[in-house]
C-alpha cells in the first residue's frame, strides 16, 4: 500500500554538501537527493531510487520539489501535470531522482556536443525540445537536456570502467549482482548500450511481452500514454536486495502499484511511448550494476 511520507523533510542532510552543481548553466537537479521508495521516506535511502509521494494538506509543488531537491519541472514532466498548481490533496506523485539541465545555446553548440557534455542522448534532446536534428541550433535559445547532469567541478571526468565491483555510470550503478536478474526481453538484441540512468535498450516488435527481471513489488505502473519524464508507459519494481528495475516505453502496462510479481512474470508489452524513436524496451537498474553492461550493441546477450 502507498503511504504518505511522515517526515516533512525526507532529506535532512541537504545543504551539508555542494548542493546543486552548476557549470555556467542552470542545473535543474541536485547532485545528491533523497529519492526513496514507497517505504517511509523519512528513512535514509540511496540517491538513485524513484520516490512515490502522497500529497498532504498544505503541500505545494514548489515545496515538494524543494523537499526532494529536484526542479518543479521534474515533477511536472514525470506526472504529466498541467502546471505548478495542478496538485491536490491525496494525489500520488512520482519523484524521479534526476531531471535535466537547462542550457543557453552558444556558438559551436551541436546536439552531439551537448549530449556528450551532459551525458545525455542527442535524439532525446531533439525530441523533447521539438528540434530538427539536422538543423543548426539557434545561438541564444534555451533548451532542456532530459536526463542531463552537470558534473561537480572538483570531480574528475566520469570513467565508465568498473572499479572495485562498482558501476559508476551516471551515478545509477552500484555493486555487481551476478545472477540476480533475468532477461526482461528474452532473445532481443541490444540496440543501445549504457545511457541515461544506468539503462540499456533492447529491440523488439511492438507487443512483445516484457518480463520482470526478478521477484519484487511494483511501486510505479504508469499507463495511458503521456510523457512521464520521457519514459512513456513504464513500470518500476523494487526488489529484496534493495534495488529497483525500470521498464519503459511500453505499449501497455498490465500491473498495478503494490502488486507482487515473480521473476519472469509478464508486466507489460513493448511499445514506442515517451521519448522513443521506435519500439524497444529501455531497461534500467537502480542501486546495482546493469547486468547487460558488457554486452555489445547488436548482440543477443544474457544478463551477467
Amino acid at each position: 500500500m502507498l503511504h504518505a511520507a511522515t517526515n516533512s523533510d525526507p532529506n535532512p542532510d541537504k545543504g551539508l554538501g555542494d548542493g546543486i552543481q552548476t557549470s555556467g548553466d542552470s542545473a535543474l537537479v541536485a547532485n545528491i537527493g533523497p529519492s526513496g521508495t514507497i517505504a517511509d521516506v523519512a528513512n535514509f535511502t540511496p540517491p538513485d531510487r524513484i520516490s512515490v509521494y502522497v500529497v498532504r494538506s498544505g503541500d505545494t509543488l514548489g515545496g515538494i520539489a524543494k523537499m526532494f531537491e529536484v526542479s518543479v519541472n521534474t515533477i511536472i514532466w514525470a506526472n504529466n501535470l498541467s502546471g505548478g498548481g495542478d496538485v491536490h490533496l491525496g494525489d500520488t506523485l512520482i519523484i524521479l531522482p534526476i531531471s535535466g539541465v537547462k542550457r543557453t545555446i552558444v556558438k559551436g553548440d551541436t546536439l552531439k556536443s551537448i549530449a556528450k557534455k551532459y551525458g545525455a542522448d542527442a535524439n532525446e534532446i531533439a525530441q523533447f525540445n521539438g528540434l530538427d536534428s539536422s538543423a543548426a541550433l539557434e545561438v541564444g535559445s534555451t533548451i532542456i537536456i532530459p536526463g542531463g547532469e552537470v558534473a561537480p567541478k572538483s570531480a574528475p571526468a566520469r570513467n565508465p570502467a568498473r572499479r572495485a565491483g562498482r558501476e559508476p555510470y551516471l551515478g545509477g550503478g552500484g555493486s555487481v549482482q551476478s545472477g540476480y536478474y533475468e532477461n526482461p526481453l528474452p532473445g532481443a538484441p541490444i540496440t543501445q548500450g549504457l545511457h541515461g540512468w544506468n539503462g540499456i535498450d533492447l529491440g523488439a516488435a511492438r507487443g512483445t511481452p516484457i518480463h520482470a527481471a526478478a521477484d519484487g513489488t511494483v511501486i510505479v505502473a504508469r499507463g495511458g500514454g503521456g510523457w512521464n519524464g520521457g519514459y512513456g508507459n513504464y513500470v518500476v519494481i523494487t526488489h529484496s536486495n534493495g534495488t529497483q528495475t525500470l521498464y519503459s516505453h511500453m505499449r501497455s502496462v498490465i500491473t498495478s502499484p503494490g502488486q507482487s510479481v515473480s521473476s519472469g512474470q509478464v508486466i507489460g508489452y513493448v511499445g514506442n511511448t515517451g521519448a522513443s524513436t521506435g519500439p524497444h524496451l529501455h531497461f534500467e537498474v537502480r542501486g546495482a550494476a546493469n547486468p547487460f553492461r558488457d554486452c555489445s550493441v547488436g548482440s543477443v546477450c544474457e544478463p551477467q
